[in-house]
C-alpha cells in the first residue's frame, strides 16, 4: 500500500480531478468525522446518532449519512416496520477510515490545552 507521501509526490489527492478529494471532503467535513466516530461504537439508528452529535440538524445528518453511504463508508439497513426503522453501521472501509479519524480525534483531545494556549 502506498503512503500519503508517495501520493503527494505524484499529486493524486492534490489534483482537482482526483476522486479521492470528494471522499476526503465527506469524511473530514464538520459532521462526517463526528458521524464516523459515533458509528465506531457500533450500529446506530438515525435518532441515536442525532442525539449523540450535539448541534447537528436533521437535514445535515441526513445529507452526511447519504454521502458516506454513497462513498462506501457505511451501510444503511431499513426494516419494514411501523414506525420505520433504519440502522447505520460502518463497512470494512468505514471501519478502517474510522480508526484513522479516531486517532486524529484522540491526538487533538490529548493536545487541546497546548493548542489553545498557542492560539494567537
Amino acid at each position: 500500500m502506498e503512503k500519503f507521501s508517495d501520493l503527494t509526490e505524484r499529486g493524486y489527492v492534490l489534483s482537482a480531478q482526483c476522486p479521492s478529494r470528494e471522499i476526503l471532503q465527506h469524511l473530514t467535513n464538520r459532521w462526517g468525522v463526528l458521524v464516523m466516530i459515533v458509528l465506531m461504537k457500533g450500529t446506530k439508528r438515525f435518532s441515536e446518532i442525532r442525539r449523540e452529535i450535539d448541534g447537528v440538524s436533521e437535514r445535515m445528518l441526513t445529507q452526511t449519512l447519504q454521502q458516506l453511504e454513497q462513498d462506501g463508508m457505511l451501510n444503511r439497513k431499513s426494516y419494514n416496520t411501523v414506525p420505520p426503522h433504519v440502522e447505520y453501521s460502518l463497512t470494512d472501509f468505514g471501519l478502517q477510515a474510522g480508526e484513522k479519524l479516531a486517532d486524529l480525534v484522540d491526538w487533538l483531545e490529548e493536545n487541546l490545552n497546548g493548542i489553545l494556549k498557542n492560539k494567537p
